[in-house]
Formats: C-alpha cells, structure tokens, sequence
C-alpha cells in the first residue's frame, strides 16, 4: 500500500514539473485577462460628443442572465441620440456647401450662424471655450455669383 502511495506523489510530482517547464517554454498563459470585478461600470460620457474610443472603453455591471439592462439602454440611447447629433450635422454642413456652390451666400451664412449657434451650447456646458476667430483674421470672402443676363434663370428659380 505505501509503494501506491509513493508512485502517486511521484507521478504528481512529475506532473507538476512537466506542467511548469511547459509553460516556462510555451510563454505563459497569455489567453487569460485580468477581469475587473463586478461594479466597476464605465458608462460614456455625457459632456462631449462620443468618439470611437469612448465606445471601446464602456463597460456594464453584469448580473444574473447578463449584463444591466439599465445601463446597456441608456448606452444605446446616448450613442443613438450622438449619431443622430452628427448625422443631422452633415446635412446642414452639405446644404451650407451647396448654397456656397450655387453662389447663395446669404444662405450660407444662415446655414453657418445655426450652426454655430447649436454647437456653442454644447461647448459651452462642456466647459470649453467657444472659438472665435482672431481679430486680425477674416473668413475669406466668396465671391457673389455674376448677374443673370435676360437668357438665363436667376440661381434662385433652379
């Protein structure tokens, strides 16, 4: 009964050391993460637009069946509501390009005035300075468009 005994603590013992040179050689387990523990959320930011990262880095609370459905609908809701934001923002941008194309500059500069008006709020709840132009510089002028003659439309009618 002892040589059992022996032969077991010998085989685990060789084991063992099978085990470590194995993994001294093969470079650790590099599989396996530290997990944070439960708790530490990271929800997105409230005072900036979202960037790419900023989706990266959120994290949920987990719970029994998953993770905190809570937290994952008011992250869908920030980031719908962020995407909604840019997507209504291109298209002022490009109705601005447009009308500075078709030589409607009165327009334009509307189109520019809201812009800056919807935009410095949010810069001004984050904290952040709005940008105002130095006072030796100017927006280069755009040249008004050239008069109709009596054989074509006037911009405006097209």
């Amino acid at each position: 009964m002892s040589q059992l005994l022996l032969f077991i603590v010998v085989a685990l013992v060789v084991g063992t050391i099978v085990f470590g040179v194995t993994v001294l050689l093969s470079g650790g387990d590099s599989g396996l993460t530290p997990v944070e523990p439960d708790g530490q959320s990271v929800p997105l930011p409230g005072d900036r637009p979202l960037g790419e990262d900023d989706i990266a880095r959120t994290r949920f609370d987990t719970a029994w069946r998953g993770y905190r459905m809570a937290q994952v609908d008011q992250a869908l809701q920030r980031a719908a509501y962020d995407i909604g934001y840019k997507g209504e923002l291109i298209g002022v941008l490009e109705a601005e390009v447009a009308a500075l194309r078709e030589g409607r500059i009165e327009d334009a500069d509307a189109l520019r005035a809201a812009r800056e008006a919807a935009i410095a709020p949010a810069q001004a709840a984050a904290g952040k300075p709005v940008a105002e132009e130095p006072a030796g510089e100017k927006e280069p002028e755009v040249a008004e468009a050239p008069p109709a003659t009596a054989d074509e439309e006037p911009a405006e009618s097209r």
